[in-house]
């Protein structure tokens, strides 16, 4: 699939356990694809600065190589793995407040989507299988409508042919 490989489907430093597949994350992108305008873009959007804007997904062990800050501080993170599993899919209090009170609106949307797939393309493929069908569907979703160009998770519009793309995707941020 244009965009994505078969290891990162199947690489489960990127299955956030929230839902909000790394693979997708702007930051993982710019930092995948070494693209410094792109990272600058993201800082802006973040806050942070385009050297602190880089991450090789959430889920990689201690110590991580490179994880956003955001998402080391992330309580969803923390809470998944005090409770020994690796995602909010397996987890019987979902969704929690943390999932209904996470910080950006555009999250708690995708997380109240990814999860149930996630869920369900685990109870059809199984654990392994299931998770790398959910990460491919996330990919899947995140091509323009018009160009078929890659998109990131979040994205208002195709960096490519410049179509708006939030209605289809994620709505506004």
């Amino acid at each position: 699939m244009k965009g994505w490989t078969e290891e990162e489907f199947a690489n489960r430093n990127l299955m956030a356990p929230c839902g909000l597949y790394c693979g997708a994350c702007g930051v993982y992108i710019a930092t995948r694809d070494r693209n410094e305008k792109f990272r600058t873009v993201m800082g802006n959007l973040y806050g942070t600065r385009p050297e602190e804007t880089e991450c090789l997904g959430c889920m990689q062990p201690d110590p991580p190589d490179k994880l956003y800050g955001f998402c080391r501080q992330c309580n969803i993170r923390n809470c998944v793995r005090s409770k020994g599993l690796y995602s909010c899919h397996q987890c019987d209090e979902w969704p929690c407040t943390m999932i209904e009170n996470f910080v950006f609106a555009t999250g708690v949307r995708v997380m109240k989507r990814a999860i149930p797939l996630w869920r369900e393309k685990v109870a059809e493929f199984g654990d392994e299988k299931g998770c790398v069908e959910w990460a491919r569907a996330e990919c899947e979703r995140y091509h323009c409508p018009s160009c078929g160009e890659p998109l990131f998770r979040g994205a208002q519009r195709c960096r490519a042919c410049k179509t708006p793309v939030a209605a289809d995707l994620d709505g506004s941020l």
